[in-house]
């Protein structure tokens, strides 16, 4: 009987710790990333014809100014600009600087590799910015102060899709009055301070509005999805910010980070004015698929 009990003790003991040893996880061995390298060029429209080509210089007032990051082991990479943290993983951004004159700014790039253990490089870019936004627009977006908007839920087409660079509002769908209000969209509000900082409310429900996999960006949850949408996707409140530039002569509002206004689509936060009057602004981007330009009318809350 001894003998018996003292097989079946050490039976159990062996299973239990082959059970733990299934167990253990692997991390593997965290490497920081090495290597870094950062390649600038600036964009601009030297032609007036409103599409931008890359040069050396810091060009002809843009502002705008293209990034490359590279690193050996990097997985994913931050840029802080201007005090400002954008996510970008594969290493590629455009920023527009906004100050006016020839100015110089630090750049730096976090390079993440296993783990999270991290990397960083900063170097100078030199921009020149001349366009000063016309005092009827910067007016009627933030009134000299703040000033908050929401998609004009009972207009016609005020939310809809069209081709990439088409210039007829939401000429391939338009959304009828009141036709997306099962959505996270309708009592979204975005506010514009003069102080250059844009904050989105998304409002009681505590959800919004966007395309299905582009919408993981946001880093939110949940969401129930309907057709390529996701019509309730779980995100709390967050403050960007906004700059006002014209490319090619089109005004155009851009938003730091993944900000948006009304539905997400990715893509580079660049919106261009349409049309606007005192009381509404119709706005146009692409999305990060470069499938569609989506078409939104906003008016004040």
């Amino acid at each position: 009987m001894k003998n018996i009990k003292y097989i079946l003790g050490i039976f159990l003991t062996l299973a239990i710790m082959t059970g733990c040893q299934e167990d253990d996880l692997t991390i593997g061995d965290l490497v920081a990333p090495t290597n870094i390298e950062i390649s600038v060029t600036y964009l601009d429209d030297t032609n007036g014809d409103g599409v931008a080509e890359e040069t050396a210089a810091p060009g002809l007032g843009s502002g705008v100014v293209k990034l490359s990051a590279t690193a050996s082991n990097a997985s994913s990479f931050h840029y802080v600009i201007q005090n400002v943290t954008q996510l970008q993983t594969n290493g590629a951004l455009e920023h527009t600087f906004t100050t006016l004159g020839n100015n110089t700014y630090a750049v730096t790039v976090i390079a993440y590799g296993t783990g999270g253990i991290s990397t960083s490089k900063t170097i100078e870019v030199q921009a020149l910015a001349l366009y000063e936004a016309p005092a009827d627009l910067k007016e009627m977006l933030h009134a000299n102060s703040s000033r908050t908007w929401k998609i004009a839920s009972d207009s016609p087409k005020h939310f809809g899709l069209g081709p990439v660079n088409g210039s007829i509002q939401a000429e391939w769908y338009g959304a009828g009055p009141g036709e997306k209000a099962h959505t996270g969209m309708y009592d979204d509000r975005y506010t514009f301070n003069v102080d250059g900082t844009f904050t989105h409310d998304v409002g009681p429900d505590g959800t919004v509005f966007g395309r299905e996999v582009l919408i993981n960006e946001l880093g939110g949850s949940g969401g129930e999805a309907e057709g390529a949408d996701v019509i309730q996707y779980v995100l709390d409140s967050y403050t960007e910010n906004w700059t006002l530039t014209a490319p090619g002569g089109a005004e155009t509002i851009s938003l730091t980070g993944t900000a948006f206004m009304g539905y997400y689509i990715g893509g580079d936060h660049k919106y261009r004015i349409h049309m606007r009057s005192a009381n509404e602004m119709v706005l146009t981007s692409t999305d990060g698929n470069g499938s569609f330009n989506w078409w939104f009318t906003l008016i004040p809350a």
